[in-house]
């Protein structure tokens, strides 16, 4: 199972390189300037909608979110909790780099694979499970399916 791959792993590293030597020859002030925060959640996923070129509606039944409440996150009236952030990346289809990158944007932490709830669904993302798939998939260990 791969949850990071070599080419991630020295990706990350580079990119970890690369911010402490801006760190060490600037000033933390110009560093600072250069961080650019991520959009908000809600306009994230709307744009995601328009690149993929699907439906709201068709992201929110895929994800296993009560329609009303899935557009509350779309238009930015609700925030999500971490677990419904993990849908709407079963609603999108993400793969692992893009759950992750989304999860990053909401702020609600990545999964990761020494939480045992983590790996399950961590599993299911990288062999494609669909949201029913992977609420078997977590009861069938015990573990509390997403957005209960």
């Amino acid at each position: 199972m791969r949850i990071l791959g070599e080419s991630s792993m020295n990706d990350h590293n580079r990119n970890t390189e690369y911010l402490l030597k801006q760190l060490h020859t600037g000033t933390l002030d110009s560093y600072m300037k250069k961080d650019v925060p991520p959009p908000p959640f809600h306009e994230y996923i709307v744009r995601m909608c328009a690149e993929r070129n699907e439906t709201r509606a068709h992201i929110i039944k895929r994800a296993g979110i009560n329609r009303t409440y899935g557009h509350q996150l779309f238009n930015g009236t609700r925030m999500p909790s971490r677990d419904k952030v993990i849908q709407l990346a079963f609603g999108f289809g993400l793969d692992l780099d893009q759950t992750q990158e989304l999860l990053d944007v909401s702020r609600k932490g990545r999964l990761a694979p020494q939480v045992q709830r983590d790996a399950a669904i961590l599993y299911a993302v990288l062999h494609n499970f669909d949201i029913e798939q992977t609420q078997v998939l977590l009861e069938s260990y015990g573990m509390q399916t997403l957005g209960m």
